[in-house]
């Protein structure tokens, strides 16, 4: 499913005006959002617990669970990057073009083997 157009600019701006309105920055560490984060990570993964590779891989039933669970990681990525002068559009960017190099199509295509592995 494609993304509706919303530059990830206007995303932080709205995390970091929510956190503002509530005066929330003295709790958002760089260390607290990791944790948060963390805690998000594990929330979302136990929607999919026992799920095995069933298909669809989220039950209906948990479908916004979901949606909300990955919401919420991607809430806190982005106020840990804001907080951790990390310009996730520029990281991201240079960290594609390295797996590019790392994992060159004509080496790597359909193979789940690691870039170091022979």
């Amino acid at each position: 499913m494609p993304f509706t157009h919303r530059s990830l600019e206007d995303i932080r701006s709205d995390v970091q005006a929510f956190a503002d309105e509530r005066d929330w920055e003295q709790f958002h560490s760089p260390r607290n959002l990791l944790l948060a984060l963390v805690g998000e990570v594990g929330e979302a993964a136990e929607i999919l617990r026992w799920q095995g590779d069933a298909d669809p891989a989220v039950p209906a039933d948990k479908a916004e669970d979901w949606a909300d669970e990955l919401a919420d990681v991607f809430t806190l990525l982005v106020r840990l990057a804001d907080r951790s002068g990390v310009d996730l559009t520029t990281a991201f960017a240079r960290k594609i073009a390295k797996a590019r190099l790392k994992y060159p199509v004509d080496q790597f295509k359909g193979s789940r083997r690691k870039y170091d592995e022979v």
